[in-house]
């Protein structure tokens, strides 16, 4: 079954399953055994070539089946829409799919099935309301950001004022009127860049309190109510987690302050569950104990009963369902956490066993964005439905909307597959390879028939009602194009409805925009409102009036709680409330002055030592500056004077930044005791990191093996050899003015070398160092003062130059 999604290697192995001579072993040259192949497709629905499926494979199975006696079956009766949608998916699919080509289906005009009703209209076209510009100019941008307030204006017209009627699949001669669940909006894209599509979307049914269900799509993990669980799910799985502890404490579930938690933490050092308590606690962190102890319990006992249960006892605890209830979208967030519980069930039926599992499995979708495969969606599940076209094949729903209206009908060729060849060439790291180039056009072709197959099986998910979202003075290009003459009147009879107020309709203004600015006057083609015959096919199209939808919806927006506090506002109000507020004000902006003074001063050594240099004019002034520095740190006789040691420089190789950067990577990672070859290696591979020449790459080898010859790199090798030596150290250190420096360490060595124990090495390849010579021998004293407080014992610091 559904043989159109097949990829070639299912392809072969069925083939080759079917093969008359199991010894055959070329699916191309099988013979079907006669009564032991039967493949049930329909190429128009074919829209996963993302994954290798085709048409063109499809068709060279069918050709080989029938040439070795097949018999082909056409099923050309629609069970599903009503006359009027069958009418224009064929008027509008026929002529794209009406060829033989290898490459695209060919198009076999369904017959209906079912009667529709005369009361009301099977296809409707839904208007941007406010497509312009401050131009006056129609753009995609403006489409974008007034489509999806007209999208949930129009589902709330649909069910709260309608009085239409559909038919469910369960109960085809039975008429209900229409609900969220038999409505569902689908869309060509989730995603496009960084930007969510259906949030604009999911937002303007929020607003309406419209229940609704996004099937995959990021916006459910990015949900305040999702998030807060999630949170709390890694804090009793990670108790020493104290970022997802906090965020617990702090979000919705418990609620506290950040005065409160200031307060805690301060008190006990850490938020850690399973911290003891000091006994002398305040009375006020009661509640603060009570959380972090319950989140110690479902810790303890998170593996020893169903991931659902711990859910359960986590929200029961917190009385989650009553604060969310009280949100402004508080149905909409009950619903989402059902469905996380019901994702736990999901997840542990399926193989889970582990709380952690979970967690983890939890945090992949969030980062994907993208939830898997989509779920049995059936007749009884509450919420207007949110899908892309891929999810919604092989579902039905009483109204279908199209929307996103902007989305573009294919993208561009990224790469190409010769099947005959085995070969697959495709676009990696910004680089086109030249077969996709020479088969660009080929390829868009391709995408552009697929484009075509994609917007047929969203037009035949509808059962009684197709709603495509348009704009009234122009025909759209994106991925809706294929329905334009299907929907659109011809030019001459644009202006002039059959009707401006077609059955079960209200009645219709002059215009196709709620409210059409000066300087964008009505262009020959723009539609008015009403009943049109389109220019394809015999049906009739119901053009909207977006001025008659409540395209800004404020009521009902507050929660129950909030109104109710508006209302009695005015009689609970009291002097005594007014200062008890205020003095809550003063005392929180207290706290957040506290809190926000920094406890430290974080530089690096190199910026503390260009401070501290700049007083420096001669070489010898800049030694006495960062003798003395060091001696105002508090530990003057723990590091000896700084030294300058060189090696023979060869003043006409490369220098520079880049050059610096190679020759310190080598440093880092070369044997002390290493031969030529070893550093010339080494060097060839940071080199090619860094995007080095070829005469840096040779130089910095030369540079490297000089420095390794020089005594005190000797000195390091032998330390090396016994263990005693330390590259590339991370250093912190705390002065007594209370700044924190941070740095690293090239190298530091330790021997017994005249009662020094430390020897801690700075390299530097600057050709000329004279101007520079204080903050290099502040920076690298500072280094030998962190490495001797560190250790208890005494340093020198050393600046190499190489």
């Amino acid at each position: 079954d559904e043989f159109q999604d097949t990829d070639p290697l299912q392809a072969e192995i069925l083939m080759l399953l079917a093969a008359d001579k199991p010894t055959e072993d070329d699916w191309r040259r099988v013979r079907p055994s006669p009564g032991k192949l039967f493949i049930v497709g329909d190429p128009k629905q074919s829209i996963y070539r993302f994954r290798r499926a085709d048409v063109a494979l499809y068709q060279e199975v069918k050709r080989r089946i029938v040439a070795a006696g097949g018999a082909p079956v056409e099923l050309n009766v629609s069970f599903r829409m009503v006359p009027e949608i069958q009418e224009a998916v064929n008027a509008a699919f026929a002529p794209v799919m009406g060829d033989d080509s290898s490459t695209q289906a060919h198009y076999v005009p369904l017959a209906p099935f079912r009667s529709g009703v005369s009361t009301q209209p099977a296809v409707v076209a839904l208007p941007v309301p406010k497509p312009f510009s401050n131009y006056g100019k129609i753009v995609n941008w403006k489409i974008d950001e007034s489509q999806p307030e007209a999208v949930g204006a129009f589902v709330d017209w649909l069910v709260n004022h309608s009085g239409w009627t559909v038919t469910e699949r369960e109960h085809p001669d039975v008429r209900v009127p229409i609900q969220p669940r038999h409505i569902c909006l689908l869309f060509r894209r989730f995603r496009h860049f960084f930007t969510d599509v259906t949030r604009p979307y999911v937002k303007a049914l929020e607003e309406r309190r419209l229940p609704h269900l996004l099937v995959g799509g990021s916006s459910f993990h990015t949900r305040e109510e999702v998030e807060a669980l999630r949170n709390a799910l890694t804090a009793i799985e990670w108790p020493d987690d104290e970022l997802a502890v906090f965020a617990t404490l702090r979000g919705p579930l418990f609620a506290f302050t950040d005065s409160q938690l200031l307060a805690y933490r301060s008190r006990c050092s850490t938020l850690h569950p399973f911290r003891q308590v000091p006994a002398d606690l305040p009375e006020a962190l009661a509640e603060v104990v009570e959380a972090l102890a319950f989140l110690r319990k479902l810790h303890r006992k998170r593996n020893r009963r169903p991931i659902a249960e711990t859910i359960g006892a986590l929200l029961a605890m917190t009385r989650a369902h009553a604060g969310f209830a009280n949100w402004p979208t508080g149905e909409q967030a009950l619903a989402n956490l059902m469905r996380l519980t019901d994702m736990a069930r999901r997840a542990e039926q399926n193989g889970l066993i582990s709380f952690r599992a979970f967690v983890d499995w939890l945090e992949d979708q969030a980062e994907n964005g993208e939830a898997g495969d989509a779920p049995v969606m059936e007749e009884g599940v509450d919420g207007v439905r949110i899908m892309t076209v891929h999810k919604a094949k092989g579902l039905e729903f009483p109204v279908v909307l199209l929307a996103d209206i902007t989305a573009r009908e294919g993208r561009e060729p990224s790469r190409w597959a010769n099947q005959a060849e085995k070969l697959c060439a495709m676009r990696l790291a910004g680089c086109v390879p030249i077969e996709v180039q020479e088969h660009a056009a080929e390829e868009m072709q391709i995408e552009k028939e697929e484009a075509a197959r994609t917007l047929y099986v969203a037009a035949t998910r509808a059962r009684d009602l197709l709603v495509v979202c348009a704009v009234g003075d122009q025909p759209c290009e994106g991925w809706l194009a294929t329905l334009n003459p299907v929907i659109y009147p011809p030019e001459s009879n644009s202006f002039n409805p059959e009707t401006s107020q077609p059955l079960g309709c209200p009645q219709f203004g002059s215009d196709n925009v709620a409210l059409r600015p000066r300087n964008a006057l009505r262009p020959p083609g723009s539609v008015t409102p009403g009943l049109h015959k389109p220019q394809a096919g015999e049906h009739r199209v119901v053009w909207w009036d977006p001025s008659l939808l409540e395209l800004v919806k404020e009521s009902g927006v507050g929660s129950r709680l909030t109104e109710l506090l508006k209302a009695d506002e005015q009689r609970v109000r009291s002097e005594q409330g007014i200062r008890a507020h205020d003095e809550w004000q003063t005392g929180r902006a207290s706290v957040r002055q506290v809190a926000a003074r920094p406890e430290w001063t974080v530089v690096t050594a190199t910026a503390h030592a260009v401070v501290m240099a700049r007083s420096a004019e001669t070489e010898e002034s800049g030694r006495r500056a960062a003798e003395v520095s060091i001696a105002e740190a508090g530990m003057a006789t723990a590091v000896s004077e700084v030294t300058v040691e060189s090696i023979a420089i060869d003043f006409v190789r490369p220098h520079g930044k880049r050059f610096g950067t190679l020759v310190h990577a080598v440093l880092s990672v070369v044997a002390l005791d290493s031969e030529r070859v070893g550093a010339e290696e080494l060097a060839r591979v940071q080199g090619r990191i860094f995007g080095a020449t070829d005469e840096e790459v040779a130089a910095a080898t030369e540079t490297v093996n000089r420095a390794l010859r020089h005594p005190i790199m000797q000195r390091a090798a032998e330390a090396a050899a016994k263990g005693n030596c330390r590259r590339e150290v991370p250093i912190a250190m705390k002065l007594e003015d209370g700044v924190m420096i941070e740095g690293v360490v090239d190298l530091a060595f330790r021997d017994e070398d005249e009662g020094i124990v430390w020897t801690v090495i700075d390299y530097k390849t600057d050709f000329e160092i004279a101007g520079k010579l204080s903050e290099y021998r502040h920076q690298v004293g500072l280094y030998a003062l962190a490495v001797s407080r560190a250790s208890g014992q005494k340093a020198r610091a050393v600046l190499l130059r190489i």
